[in-house]
């Protein structure tokens, strides 16, 4: 591409938000709410994705020669592998034991967000060029950053088959979504069901608000910093037992708050006047997405109820397709999520090590098929050749 050039950016602020955007939205009316600019800075301004936490922002601009970005890639100089859930360590443990230095690695993401998206961010889909720049521009920040490799993780398909087209190794995963087939009422769903399933799902929503618990459905100027204050007690109790030490602080949940509210959902369960347990999603064009979870009080079958019950209730009366919740969880299945394939990429510079994770990854994909089929097989839905009565 004559005259155009790729900038490395330190910092989201560096470019402006309505240019990111509109690369981000990739000619839709906005972008999906993880690769705004309003999120992927509040995670920056809060410090939650900074150097001292081990993800220096590295992003990708490709410009014209007027200067306009015409793509962009979401990209971080990582120092170890935790907030990324592809999971990566053992390649790490075993080229350190040979002699060689795993980290600083690139990562091509959005931190602490197992969500499938673009990657290569382009202003025009139709643009020939932007993607194959792009692709170039993370092989060459590995190189003038010494790093071992480049993860391009939770990508799109069509970008998982491209970046393979030039030397990215191919790996799946799998996650459990809940599909929208039209459904007027949640009941419409559960026509769908086997009846032993449906019956099981009846009874678990109504164990889980039997002793005085309400929901509420939080979002726009709904979502008040006492709301977010719960909410955010919630999260360090969750953060604390899975992570140790939660990714997110206080002050990134305001900020989306602040810039985002419309694509925020707070799911919030009440009992004697007190918030006491929550789930936050965010509304995309056509998803929900359910990231995190929370609760100071134990209640039989609350977390499925504002995880995954709730979330199909608003995904339905929303009009939304799909509901995506979150990484792992087969548990997920019996409510009606099923297995969906996710894709990442991987750049690898050491031709021993490359080697050795092309064999592995090729044993995982096979392996990843398979469990999906078994897990699809298993799933709540009645099939075609049964003729129940209830």
């Amino acid at each position: 591409m004559p005259d155009a050039r790729i900038r490395i950016l330190s910092q989201l602020s560096e470019v402006r938000p309505a240019e990111w955007d509109a690369c981000a939205a990739g000619g839709a009316a906005r972008p999906e709410p993880f690769l705004a600019h309003a999120f992927l800075s509040a995670l920056e301004e809060s410090g939650c994705a900074a150097a001292r936490t081990g993800w220096l922002p590295q992003h990708l601009i490709l410009e014209g020669p007027d200067g306009t970005p015409s793509a962009v890639a979401p990209a971080y100089l990582k120092s170890h592998s935790r907030g990324e859930y592809v999971f990566d360590q053992g390649w790490a443990d075993a080229y350190n034991r040979a002699g060689g230095e795993y980290y600083p690695k690139v990562q091509v993401a959005v931190p602490f967000t197992p969500v499938t998206g673009r990657r290569l961010l382009l202003k025009d889909p139709q643009d020939p060029v932007g993607r194959p720049a792009l692709a170039a521009g993370i092989k060459q920040l590995v190189r003038l950053r010494g790093a071992s490799s480049a993860h391009v993780t939770f990508s799109t398909q069509e970008e998982w088959e491209s970046l393979a087209a030039v030397g990215f190794l191919q790996r799946t995963d799998r996650q459990f979504h809940w599909t929208n087939n039209g459904y007027a009422t949640y009941d419409d769903f559960l026509g769908e069901l086997a009846s032993r399933k449906r019956k099981a799902l009846k009874k678990e929503r109504r164990e889980a608000l039997g002793p005085g618990i309400t929901i509420e459905w939080l979002t726009g100027s709904e979502l008040t910093e006492a709301a977010f204050d719960a909410f955010f007690m919630f999260y360090l109790d969750t953060g604390g037992r899975k992570w140790g030490a939660p990714y997110l602080n206080r002050e990134f949940f305001s900020l989306i708050a602040q810039r985002m509210p419309e694509t925020v959902l707070l799911v919030m369960a009440r009992r004697d006047g007190r918030y006491i347990a929550g789930a936050l999603n965010f509304i995309g064009a056509d998803t929900l997405y359910g990231r995190y979870w929370g609760a100071v009080e134990h209640h039989p079958f609350l977390h499925f109820e504002v995880c995954y019950h709730q979330a199909i209730d608003f995904a339905i009366a929303r009009g939304l397709k799909v509901v995506e919740a979150g990484a792992q969880g087969e548990h997920k299945l019996a409510r009606g999520y099923l297995p969906t394939t996710t894709y990442s990429a991987h750049y690898i510079v050491h031709k021993g090590l490359e080697g050795a994770v092309a064999q592995y990854l090729e044993r995982e994909r096979a392996h990843v098929e398979e469990d999906a089929a078994v897990l699809t097989e298993l799933g709540p839905f009645r099939r075609c050749s049964e003729d129940e009565q209830d």
